[in-house]
């Protein structure tokens, strides 16, 4: 067993996901405390990985791994985490990390800690910091055995620690890929809408908390007062209350605006996701202990449509 991080890093079309370099910055804070080295792996096919500040990075490079395959990729992973004897494995925790670490865990029989936060070396033990509750609490624990596998909340870390310059190494399956009983067979992407929220500098995102439908146009008209667009969370979309395309999230688009005001929405992970790049991210949730107000620069726990009323007033 080694002392070594093992950070699974994420594409999709090639493109390295930001959770990865966000995960590296990590693991290399980690990896000195256990006294070992961080190793970077990306799989896919023709997968540029030499952005990395790792000590080393492997490209699993296969045409069967070019689009998620979670049979496939399992299979791969484990065999790597059997020839490195890593001790600890970092998976972020989306929508491919969510089947990965599961996988990992099932078949070697070492604990796994989902919704990591924090991960630090306390007395060479490592703790990580898990949300429970939606956000509400943080629990921390500390896995037990020689080796460990983490699966952190997008967010969480600074990417900017994990960019650097060492060159991908790429190698071969080390496990056979034939006779798979999963197979991938197509990728739906939203289809274009009338907006691209993604293009957008400022933008009114409304949640749950908004009510209902009808409350959805005094959303549209802030947004037209300030020049924004209104965007959702996904409970918002999935009521058939905005289309698809106005979606922020996991499950939705990434969106880097401005300003990021936010009606309602209490903060899952799997928003944080999509918008927690935002350079300026103002909440408003009557929840003092909504998970939101752990990421917001700037948040009121009043209601959202007085403080609505108010600035259309104000505007």
């Amino acid at each position: 067993m080694s002392n070594d991080v093992l950070v699974i890093a994420e594409q999709m079309d090639g493109v390295i996901a930001e959770i990865s370099y966000e995960m590296v910055g990590k693991a290399k804070e980690l990896a000195a405390s256990f006294g070992g080295q961080v190793v970077a792996v990306a799989l896919g096919s023709g997968v540029a990985a030499d952005g990395f500040a790792s000590d080393a990075t492997l490209v699993v490079d296969n045409g069967v791994l070019s689009q998620f395959n979670p049979e496939a990729y399992g299979k791969v992973i484990e065999a790597l985490v059997a020839e490195k004897s890593p001790r600890l494995v970092m998976f972020g925790w989306t929508a491919t990390g969510m089947d990965l670490a599961a996988w990992l865990s099932a078949r070697t029989g070492k604990p796994c800690v989902a919704y990591a936060r924090d991960l630090c070396v306390e007395n060479t033990s490592l703790v990580v910091s898990s949300q429970v509750y939606g956000g509400k609490m943080l629990a921390e624990v500390a896995p037990e055995g020689d080796m460990a596998i983490v699966a952190c909340v997008a967010g969480s870390f600074h990417a900017d620690a994990g960019r650097g310059s060492t060159p991908a190494t790429k190698i071969d399956s080390p496990v056979s890929l034939d006779g798979l009983k999963t197979k991938f067979v197509e990728a739906i992407k939203p289809v274009g809408g009338d907006v691209d929220i993604t293009a957008q500098d400022k933008l009114i995102s409304v949640g749950r908390g908004i009510g209902g439908k009808e409350n959805i146009e005094l959303a549209e008209e802030l947004a037209e007062k300030l020049g924004a667009v209104v965007s959702a969370s996904r409970p918002v979309v999935d009521a058939g209350w905005l289309p698809r395309t106005r979606q922020v999230g996991k499950s939705g688009l990434k969106v880097k605006p401005k300003l990021y005001l936010m009606l309602g929405i209490s903060g899952a992970p799997e928003h944080l996701e999509g918008m927690k790049s935002a350079e300026l991210i103002i909440a408003i949730n009557t929840d003092k202990k909504a998970p939101i107000f752990n990421v917001a620069h700037y948040g009121a726990t009043v209601d959202l449509f007085e403080v609505a009323e108010a600035m259309l007033e104000l505007l």
